[in-house]
């Protein structure tokens, strides 16, 4: 495993991030015994959030890492402030109120570090840092940023930040794929695949920001289910989001291309997508929702391969 270092968070952050919307009080064996796979394969960093199972998720996470006396081995990344109910929630009440009930689930005195799970750009980014950097003198987190958060709105932040003598946004999490969305999966989600994610991508590479990117995997796309002739076929509601958002002759291309790479490397599909993603040249953690200790492994392996510039390009565009 490969790690790294962000500003604020005192241990070494995995470029493998494990996510944790699998988990469950109800099945807390299975729970525990992914979790302890992956620990144990040195995936110290799991991502997670407020909205996650109505805060089951934050409840296992939290009994698996004070059960097993991890909390200053292990990182966790919280998002809060998604909106509930059709109403937006980024705002300095609803974010303390849900660090505080975060925290409690966690069993813990503080998130290493805090993503704004949504943006909502009709909000001043005044208030917003303000309340961050109340929670971060508090003790509660010790680095914040945004999740599908403008690349814009985070350099409007940390300009507030800067001008007030603040700490800014130190990471941003947004999709980054092989494979480029046809639409958002949900509402408010921002991506940096494709021609249109260039801008933003040559901000945070100048920008040196760190970058937590989810369905770096797209959902499954890559996981050999997914063909031309059944793409209509899905029925289940993640099997069928899937081949709405990536369904398109482009990405069944760049699925193509990652096939025939696979077989030149000797290594799976899925592995050469999530090396693409980690091999692009951005400070990039990656990600993952690995139902199995053996799939974090295969990611693990994955972390390890660095794609060439051309066999990026060749997968991107053939």
């Amino acid at each position: 495993m490969k790690y790294g270092a962000i500003p604020g968070v005192t241990k070494p952050v995995a470029h493998v991030v494990q996510g944790t919307i699998m988990l469950s009080m109800a099945e807390r064996d299975r729970s525990f015994e992914l979790l302890d796979a992956v620990f144990g394969q040195g995936g110290t960093t799991f991502d997670t959030a407020h909205v996650y199972g109505q805060g089951d998720v934050e409840r296992t996470l939290g009994a698996w890492v004070n059960g097993r006396g991890l909390r200053e081995q292990v990182v966790i990344i919280g998002k809060g402030a998604h909106p509930m109910q059709g109403r937006q929630r980024v705002t300095p009440a609803d974010i303390a109120s849900d660090v505080g009930e975060s925290l409690e689930r966690l069993g813990t005195d503080y998130i290493d570090l805090y993503l704004l799970h949504r943006d909502d750009p009709s909000q001043p980014v005044g208030p917003i840092v303000e309340v961050l950097n109340e929670q971060l003198r508090a003790g509660k987190i010790h680095a914040f940023g945004g999740s599908n958060w403008s690349h814009t709105r985070v350099a409007e932040a940390n300009a507030y930040a800067a001008e007030h003598n603040l700490t800014p946004f130190v990471a941003s999490s947004p999709n980054m794929s092989l494979a480029v969305q046809l639409k958002a999966p949900w509402e408010g989600c921002l991506s940096l695949s494709g021609p249109d994610g260039a801008e933003a991508r040559d901000w945070y590479a100048a920008h040196n920001m760190p970058l937590f990117t989810w369905s770096s995997l797209a959902g499954g796309f890559f996981s050999g289910r997914f063909k031309r002739d059944n793409v209509d076929s899905f029925s289940t509601y993640l099997d069928k989001l899937c081949a709405e958002t990536y369904g398109s002759e482009e990405n069944f291309g760049r699925l193509d291309r990652a096939t025939q790479l696979a077989g030149e490397r000797g290594i799976s599909v899925a592995q050469v997508a999530l090396a693409y993603v980690l091999s692009l040249p951005l400070d990039i953690y990656a990600l993952v929702g690995c139902w199995t200790g053996a799939e974090f492994g295969e990611a693990v392996q994955a972390s390890e391969v660095q794609l060439t510039p051309d066999e990026l390009v060749w997968l991107e565009n053939g």
